[in-house]
């Protein structure tokens, strides 16, 4: 990105917020609030202010018109430049909602009704080689103007048909480098909040994916020709041996979103059509989100925070990768995160930097793996070690030994419930004597996909499955359906959906007498008030959060 075009965008977005406050539009706590949703979200801040209802779009208009010096257009009877158009990609100009007006020697002049979003400008600038001039017009003109400059005012493509975010015919016309696709592919994956870039070898391209709120879908096709530039520029950036296709190989790099900064993981698997890559995205300056923000009922909440304030014991958390075990920990951790506590993490990797935590990066490589780092920590008097994963029997006796001698020790494991994990940390060669001694809670969760709340559509259940589940016949369900908030997917973000249970004298006892999970399961539904994941994912979609569907798509009945 270039200095100059940055602090320009930064000045911008300085410039309205000043104004913002001075002209009493907003109070400083609401600026804070909009900028922190921002960070954690990566939205505009004109989409946050008018979504959070702090300011009207007409109220933001003016301001950007009489105070910013932003000129205004109505694109309804504009004479477009089909020459220009087609140098500009379709899903870039649908992506940030822009559209090109005109270009002189060195600028760009754009069209957009989205003059905040720092992600937008910094790509068409790089796209386009070009200084970036903004002109500020109505969203639904723009939508409009798209459709009929490249499709003669046909409808968009569906939402289960790929978006490409550019062709590799539009680089080439505009002597863009193939490799600049990197940094835009890189771009668009932090600007729609993607967690993973899946870049696959076919028999006659490469197939790129995102996975956004924990499902893969199709983002762009590149020739195969151009493949082997495109993997020139991810490994030279990932630190990787560029000679080498026949190996596995990981690397890694850090890329600066804002004021936040991101690290790419990068993992290459030779395949039989070539080199599978992919990339893993870590926002390590993410803030800690509460446990009720994750979306933990109030009552899972409270047993997890009364699970933390025990002065000793293990607190283990299970669940596939990828279903919010880590952020789970971070928050909880940051519940006890105060100068009293001397808190040690050991982690691979650290996902997150939290100022008050001591962290430690796994090194295999020289030896330093979780039982090695978990000894070491030991000998720094932690009051709270949290270890990133127990995988083996070794990390997991000296993680059980730890949670006897007075430490208050938080992990993860491999298991399909809260209850599995019992099982599973006896296999590792726990005895259950000291399984029962030394487990405080266990904690099962998944994420499930939010149902837009700007397009979800109201929908009758069936009398047998309302019965079934004991809710009321007034209770309201909702569908998705998809809208251009969501990017026509339906839903908006993830939440948890958990199981918690305190570990209680009953279930002491027939851990030491050996009996079985399902004794241990009976006693939490009977007395401890026990709901499984199922039934809490079912309590979502009464609170009209989650859909059906996506219950039963993240849940098994018990």
């Amino acid at each position: 990105m270039h200095a100059n075009r940055t602090t320009e965008m930064y000045s911008l977005k300085e410039e309205i917020t000043n104004i913002l406050l001075k002209a009493g539009h907003i109070t400083r706590g609401q600026l804070a609030r909009a900028l922190g949703i921002q960070k954690a979200k990566g939205l505009s801040l004109r989409k946050i202010l008018i979504k959070e209802g702090m300011i009207t779009k007409d109220v933001l208009s003016a301001l950007f018109l009489k105070r910013l010096y932003i000129p205004t257009l109505c694109l309804e009877r504009f004479k477009f430049d089909a020459g220009l158009i087609r140098l500009f990609p379709e899903d870039l100009a649908r992506l940030y909602n822009a559209i090109p007006l005109a270009k002189t020697a060195d600028t760009f002049i754009i069209s957009t009704s989205e003059p905040l979003n720092i992600f937008a400008l910094s790509d068409l600038n790089n796209f386009s080689g070009f200084n970036i001039a903004i002109v500020l017009s109505p969203e639904v003109e723009i939508v409009r103007a798209i459709e009929i400059q490249y499709h003669g005012g046909q409808p968009q493509k569906g939402p289960d048909e790929p978006v490409l975010i550019g062709s590799i015919k539009v680089f080439q016309d505009s002597k863009v480098p193939v490799t600049q696709l990197v940094d835009i592919v890189l771009a668009h994956a932090l600007n729609i909040n993607a967690s993973d870039i899946h870049i696959e070898p076919e028999l006659d391209c490469l197939r790129i994916r995102y996975r956004v709120d924990g499902l893969l879908r199709d983002v762009l096709r590149v020739p195969k020709a151009e493949g082997n530039s495109f993997f020139a520029r991810l490994k030279i950036i990932s630190g990787l041996d560029i000679t080498e296709s026949h190996a596995p190989q990981e690397g890694k790099f850090k890329v600066r979103s804002g004021a936040c900064e991101v690290e790419f993981q990068v993992s290459s698997l030779p395949t039989t059509f070539g080199q599978r890559f992919v990339l893993h995205i870590l926002d390590k300056s993410r803030p800690c989100s509460g446990l009720d923000q994750l979306g933990f009922s109030k009552e899972a909440a409270a047993v997890l925070k009364a699970a933390a304030e025990k002065p000793s014991g293990m607190i283990l958390f299970s669940g596939p990768a990828g279903s919010g075990k880590s952020t789970t920990l971070y928050s909880l951790l940051n519940h006890l995160n105060t100068p009293k506590k001397n808190i040690v993490t050991i982690e691979d990797p650290v996902e997150c930097q939290v100022d008050g935590f001591t962290q430690v990066q796994l090194k295999p490589d020289i030896g330093l793996d979780f039982a090695c780092g978990l000894r070491s920590i030991l000998r720094q008097a932690p009051d709270v070690v949290m270890v990133g994963q127990i995988r083996d029997s070794e990390t997991a006796d000296i993680a059980v030994k730890a949670a006897l001698s007075g430490h208050l020790v938080l992990s993860t494991l491999q298991a399909d419930d809260a209850i599995s994990s019992i099982g599973r940390i006896i296999e590792m060669g726990v005895d259950p004597f000291l399984a029962a001694s030394s487990l405080v809670m266990l904690c099962s969760q998944r994420l499930a996909r939010k149902i837009c709340f700007k397009c979800r559509k109201p929908i009758d259940m069936p009398k047998d499955f309302l019965e079934k589940v004991k809710f009321n016949a007034k209770a309201k369900f909702y569908t998705a359906q998809g809208c251009q908030f969501c990017n026509h997917t339906g839903f908006s973000g993830r939440l948890v959906i958990s199981e918690t249970v305190l570990i209680d004298e009953a279930i002491k006892d027939i851990l030491i007498n050996r009996g079985s999970m399902d004794e241990i399961r009976r006693h939490a539904v009977k007395h401890l008030g026990f709901k499984s994941l199922r039934d809490d994912s079912y309590l979502k979609v009464k609170d009209g959060l989650i859909s059906l569907a996506e219950a039963i798509r993240i849940t098994t009945e018990e």
